[in-house]
């Protein structure tokens, strides 16, 4: 997709929409937040790493998540000894560690979500029409596309 058929001034209008309409949701659902003490960066490895549904190294949740590789090793320091995660040797290249999310991190996110979806859920079943909720549906898989656009970027891993 090109935005073809738009002119520039319609798609940075669009685009600066968005962005408020976003910061503003995100901070309305951060309010919603369950009650424990981990950090939005350390929920967004957990959350990387269960969407990936596969241990990752942490040079590749460092460039997904576009952190410096001492900052993450602060946060998957904190998160093992949580045990929210757990590391193991990578077979192929011994030299390597692969990060996995543990039942407790899991069960920690579901947490963390239940109050938000419960909120966003009902706001968009009180607000909108079905048609709405519909193209919410799709405006969420395309949102996903926009900000996973260079995921593919990430060497592949081995295991």
């Amino acid at each position: 997709m090109n935005g073809q058929g738009l002119n520039p001034k319609d798609v940075l209008k669009t685009a600066n929409m968005l962005r408020r309409s976003v910061y503003t949701l995100t901070r309305r659902l951060r309010a919603m937040r369950a009650s424990h003490d981990v950090s939005l960066s350390k929920l967004s490895i957990l959350g990387r790493l269960e969407r990936a549904g596969r241990p990752m190294t942490a040079s590749n949740l460092a460039c997904l998540e576009r952190l410096q590789p001492q900052s993450l090793t602060r946060i998957i320091a904190d998160l093992d000894t949580r045990g929210l995660i757990r590391r193991k040797q990578n077979e192929v290249d011994r030299r390597q560690f692969l990060i996995e999310i543990t039942e407790n991190g899991h069960d920690l996110l579901v947490q963390d979500a239940r109050r938000q979806n419960a909120w966003l859920a009902q706001a968009m079943t009180e607000r909108l029409t079905d048609a709405e909720r519909k193209l919410l549906s799709i405006v969420a898989e395309l949102l996903d596309h926009l900000a996973d656009e260079d995921a593919d970027l990430v060497p592949n891993e081995k295991d």
